[in-house]
C-alpha cells in the first residue's frame, strides 16, 4: 500500500473525532526538512504523527525531530495505519483521566 493511501486513510478518520485539529505538512523546499506529515491537537495535546508504509523506516533526521518534539512535551509516532493512529490517540492523557 501506498503511503499516499495510508494517510488519506488517517486524514478520514481525524475528521470524524470531535476535539481535533489537524493540517497535514506538505514538503518541499520551502519546509523545513524532518517535519512529520500530520500535526494535530487532540483534547489540548500536540500530536506530531510520521506516517510510513510497512515496514518503513523513519530517517534520522525525522527521528531526531520526533525526539525533538517528545522533549518538548509533545506525543509523537511513527504511523503505518488507522490502528496505529487510533493507539496513539487512546494514549494521550485527557482531563477525563
Amino acid at each position: 500500500m501506498k503511503e499516499k493511501v495510508i494517510q488519506e486513510k488517517i486524514i478520514q478518520y481525524l475528521k470524524q473525532l470531535p476535539e481535533v485539529w489537524f493540517f497535514k505538512t506538505h514538503g518541499g523546499m520551502y519546509q523545513v526538512a524532518g517535519i512529520p506529515d500530520i500535526i494535530l491537537c487532540y483534547k489540548g495535546n500536540f500530536i506530531a504523527l510520521e506516517i510510513k508504509r510497512p515496514r518503513g523506516k523513519a530517517t534520522k533526521l525525522q527521528e531526531k525531530v520526533l525526539r525533538d518534539i517528545a522533549k518538548a512535551g509533545g506525543v509523537t509516532a511513527v504511523v503505518y495505519g488507522v490502528e496505529d493512529v487510533k493507539r496513539v490517540i487512546q494514549q494521550v492523557p485527557t482531563e477525563e483521566g
